[in-house]
């Protein structure tokens, strides 16, 4: 559906990773398509019943505030205000490990992917969905047996609780609905577009080579222009949903540019390739010696981290993801212990592109790709998702701003007294994750070779 290409910062002093999830829905042609003369922003609108509103320019939604850095009592408002149900945080981890084992497994590229992105925007086009249509799509989000209205507002909430914006990093996500000018939606749908999903909704020509660009110009906005999209529509496109998330932090500790090596690292194939390793050790810091990997995090400066999976020699990354069950395991950091750890792990850089239709399929949405869905919810005509995609792009490097503020991690533990020890050598391919503060996956991906871009 569309290339994105990473337009990156030369002097990168940051964590950075960049998610973008483009979802098209397309119609029958001729079905619910009607002339249209008078076009009409909804925000001038009531928040009546289900009739029919039309919007040419966008209608953009109010942001949350960013928390300042260090404004400890507005960050622990802002929990308390938007604490999600149980029931929902349970759902979004299982949701993230089974998409994370069924997306990730048998790839032999690089790859990121956002369970988190995905959710949003599956969640968004369920509450459009209805019968068994709505019924498939909540019970691959893990939600069948809750309504539309709790979906909504419980990713309103955690919306609000991810979204940071402060002087040391950023996790800006973006939601937007791509309307086609001549066909009509309904206004409860888009209300709750604006109104729980922070959604800018705009109505444009699909056939238009221009509403290309636009809908470009809006992912690269929301970006930090950071990606750089090429986008090619579809003639029978009537929608889209695109969800963006931008990120970036800072290590709570940088690593020491003198002391990045270059070394080798062994790809799957058995060749070898020389690059820049990152080198740090911790006289005492936590990490987890599980089944078949070793695993350990760095902490990043707005209360995230991120999780380095390496699994033990001659055990393969399929087999650690092989099933949710095993999934979870790595990434809830049970069990963990103190000790010395070792980190070296190489420099990357580069971007991924997942075709999300097959791995949807097989989580259990179907009937959402077929001319019979059920959208009546979006719009009285027939309408049906004819792709998913996801694009991402991630980077990490050394630096970092160094400030006395914080505190180093090697000083926060007691060893015990019979010394563990990590070796953190990440010169094999490894798995990562990218938590946000509380421990909702941002990004899970893996890197099979930390050269390719």
């Amino acid at each position: 559906m569309y290339n994105l290409k990473y337009k990156g910062d030369g002097n990168m002093r940051k964590l950075a990773a960049l998610i973008s999830v483009f979802m098209v829905f397309s119609g029958i042609a001729g079905c619910g398509r009607t002339k249209t003369t008078d076009i009409k922003d909804i925000s001038s609108k009531p928040n009546t019943a289900d009739n029919v509103q039309k919007n040419s320019a966008a209608e953009n939604p109010v942001y949350p505030k960013g928390v300042a850095f260090e404004d400890y009592d507005g960050r622990a408002l802002l929990m308390k205000e938007n604490k999600l149900e149980d029931s929902f945080l349970d759902a979004l981890k299982k949701f993230t490990y089974k998409s994370t084992s069924e997306i990730l497994k048998n790839k032999t590229k690089n790859i990121t992917y956002s369970p988190v992105s995905l959710y949003m925007a599956l969640s968004l086009a369920g509450t459009g969905a209805g019968g068994s249509t709505q019924k498939e799509i909540f019970s691959a989000l893990e939600a069948g047996n809750n309504k539309a209205d709790y979906l909504s507002n419980e990713n309103s909430k955690l919306f609000r609780l991810l979204y940071s914006d402060n002087e040391i990093g950023k996790l800006k996500i973006a939601n937007s609905v791509w309307l086609d000018k001549d066909i009509n939606f309904k206004k409860s749908f888009l209300d709750t577009a604006v109104k729980d999903f922070y959604s800018s909704v705009y109505n444009v020509d699909f056939k238009d080579k221009g509403s290309s660009k636009q809908i470009s110009d809006w992912i690269s906005k929301n970006t930090n222009d950071a990606l750089s999209p090429q986008i090619s529509l579809d003639k029978n496109q009537i929608m889209s949903i695109i969800n963006t998330i931008y990120y970036k932090d800072q290590w709570m500790d940088k690593f020491d540019e003198k002391a990045t090596k270059p070394d080798t690292f062994y790809l799957k194939n058995g060749q070898e390739i020389k690059c820049d390793f990152m080198n740090s050790t911790y006289a005492v810091h936590s990490f987890i010696r599980g089944e078949g990997y070793t695993s350990s995090a760095l902490s990043l400066k707005n209360n995230g981290s991120m999780l380095f999976i390496l699994p033990d020699k001659g055990v393969s990354i399929d087999s650690l993801l092989q099933s949710p069950e095993k999934a979870a395991k790595l990434f809830d950091e049970q069990g963990s212990i103190n000790g010395k750890v070792i980190f070296q792990i190489p420099k990357f850089s580069y971007g991924s592109s997942l075709d999300l239709k097959e791995a949807l399929n097989n989580l259990g949405i179907k009937e959402a790709f077929k001319n019979n869905a059920d959208f009546s919810g979006v719009t009285d005509g027939k309408a049906f998702i004819s792709n998913a995609k996801q694009e991402s792009h991630i980077a990490i490097d050394e630096k970092g701003v160094e400030a006395a503020a914080f505190t180093r991690i090697e000083y926060g533990g007691s060893a015990r007294p019979k010394q563990e020890k990590a070796e953190m050598i990440l010169n094999r391919p490894f798995i990562f994750a990218i938590k946000a503060n509380g421990g909702n996956i941002l990004f899970v991906g893996i890197v099979n070779n930390p050269k390719e871009n």
